[in-house]
């Protein structure tokens, strides 16, 4: 029997499972067995990560990274939806363009970074465009096979019914396609925030990436485990809200047994 994913007693277990890992990892440092100058201590990466909070320091590089990733998805989500739904919608199309999708998809993003910090310079939106790179793939990917996946049952009957194929996309295909589109979300929030600190930290005056390449530089590893423990904090709070966004979107559809599993993991 699946244990349900809110129950307390899994919110104790995943904090327990948390401590011990911190525990170990303290332990260790302490006890010599690993090198602090390599992996600190998870109490001087909270102390450091404290005084960032308090200080203030943190805040405006976090912003920046917050609003490249939010730019970034947002528009790697619009392009990627609107462009699965037209290559879903007209199979010729999406034959003659399907060689040169799967060509950029293939390419680095590692190697498009430095190109795009040439062609855009240090500021935001170079961060942006690779993130965008990225995040418009997966989200591509997961509509145009959602919308391909309804079935067609559903749709020559709604054509009979008279609806247009504006109704029909708002009726019929949105609806269906939801749960791939929001699947590939939970995805892209992470890889967003990823791309975006990844072109902060090869070139950037500000931003999280920044400072764990400040950080590196020096060799100060509790700044680049501190400036990793931000992110994680931030990518987890935006993918809690999406989840709600979703549950909240999709409260009409009854969940499937396999769909309640994946909730339950």
């Amino acid at each position: 029997m699946n244990a349900p994913k809110h129950s307390p007693w899994i919110w104790v277990g995943q904090a327990a499972i948390g401590a011990s890992a911190l525990g170990l990892w303290e332990w260790g440092a302490r006890a010599g067995t690993l090198d602090k100058f390599f992996f600190s201590r998870p109490s001087d990466v909270a102390a450091r990560v404290w005084q960032w909070v308090t200080s203030g320091s943190i805040w405006p590089h976090l912003g920046v990274t917050l609003l490249e990733a939010l730019l970034a998805f947002t528009i790697g989500v619009f392009l990627g939806v609107l462009l699965g739904f037209l290559l879903a919608r007209t199979p010729t199309a999406a034959v003659l363009l399907e060689p040169y999708i799967r060509m950029f998809n293939a390419l680095p993003r590692v190697v498009l970074a430095p190109i795009f910090l040439l062609w855009f310079g240090l500021g935001i939106w170079s961060k942006v465009t690779l993130g965008v790179t990225v995040v418009f793939f997966i989200v591509f990917f997961n509509t145009y096979r959602g919308v391909k996946e309804v079935d067609p049952v559903i749709v020559n009957n709604a054509r009979m019914l008279g609806a247009s194929e504006s109704q029909l996309i708002r009726h019929v295909l949105v609806p269906s396609a939801l749960t791939w589109i929001f699947s590939s979300l939970h995805i892209s929030i992470g890889f967003a925030m990823i791309s975006v600190v990844v072109g902060e930290y090869l070139g950037s005056s500000k931003g999280v990436g920044y400072v764990i390449s400040q950080a590196e530089g020096v060799f100060d590893t509790t700044g680049v485990f501190a400036g990793m423990t931000v992110l994680a904090a931030v990518v987890l709070m935006v993918g809690a809200a999406v989840e709600r966004l979703e549950r909240w979107l999709l409260r009409w559809k009854p969940e499937s047994p396999i769909r309640a599993g994946e909730r339950d993991l």
